[in-house]
């Protein structure tokens, strides 16, 4: 079996400084052990595979998958299928594009050079109680004064977020791996404009505490998170643009605005790779 395949950038600033997504089309004859394995192979922090939809009004219907696991929803796999599914024809039937994944039916939207997702609702929200919140300190190894706040921000993944004083005081986080095993873990500080400059207004980062554990470069599904908490309590303006990856060497750019009773999560999305997958059954 031949599908095709692209590898494309996204949520990137710069050439191949965003979070890279690997996305196979026509995958509807896979099975969901070839997609584990697919995946498993491609080493990226998710690869998304296309299929017909089931329900009538999705254009599109995606499942996504990590090295070791299957998601519900994440964010910059939304934007990446979406443009890969366009790219190769696809014509939205109304005047978004609507994809089917596991949390169910998504809106894309395109605003000239850059897609956008409607942020999904969270599926938990509010304030993270002491007993939950330790350990994920001493994963960070953070003081609790080190926290202004931290709350729920799980639309699928399970993203717990803290928010610190500032952008260095993100950057500064030195993880310990083996503390943060089983959490997945955000964290958001404010620039400030006068020695960050005006190219953002928050510095995030995605801590992962699955196998290993590793930092995600540019993370769609928490900056929709963050978003909701931010933008909902007036902490940040309806509109605005986060910086993530940064510690990884990256230049990643998510661009948040509130606008159509929506959270809209976007950024620029290009192919780096595009070719075969040649699928065996040995």
């Amino acid at each position: 079996m031949e599908l095709s395949f692209r590898q494309v950038d996204v949520f990137a600033a710069a050439a191949f400084q965003g979070n890279p997504l690997a996305v196979v089309l026509g995958a509807d004859d896979l099975t969901d052990a070839q997609m584990a394995r697919i995946a498993n192979w491609t080493n990226l922090s998710e690869t998304t595979f296309l299929l017909r939809p089931r329900h009538p009004d999705a254009d599109y219907r995606v499942r996504i998958f990590t090295p070791d696991s299957e998601l519900p929803f994440a964010g910059h796999p939304t934007l990446g299928s979406a443009f890969v599914w366009e790219s190769a024809g696809g014509v939205p039937r109304a005047d978004a594009i609507v994809q089917e994944c596991g949390a169910g039916l998504v809106r894309i939207r395109r605003d000239a050079d850059r897609l956008s997702f409607a942020a999904p609702p969270r599926l938990r929200s509010g304030p993270v109680d002491a007993h939950d919140l330790g350990p994920v300190l001493s994963g960070l190894r953070l003081a609790r004064t080190d926290v202004l706040d931290a709350e729920w921000a799980d639309n699928g993944p399970g993203w717990m977020v803290l928010r610190l004083s500032g952008r260095q005081a993100v950057l500064g986080i030195r993880p310990d791996w083996g503390a943060l095993k089983g959490h997945k873990v955000g964290v958001v500080g404010a620039w400030d404009p006068v020695h960050d400059g005006p190219d953002a207004q928050f510095e995030v980062r995605a801590f992962i505490g699955s196998g290993q554990g590793y930092e995600d470069p540019v993370t769609g599904s928490l900056n929709a998170g963050i978003a909701q908490w931010l933008v909902g309590d007036g902490i940040a303006p309806p509109r605005y643009v986060a910086s993530q990856g940064t510690a990884l060497g990256r230049a990643g750019r998510v661009f948040v605005e509130r606008a159509d009773d929506a959270l809209w999560i976007g950024g620029a999305v290009v192919t780096r790779i595009a070719g075969r997958l040649v699928v065996t059954d040995d």
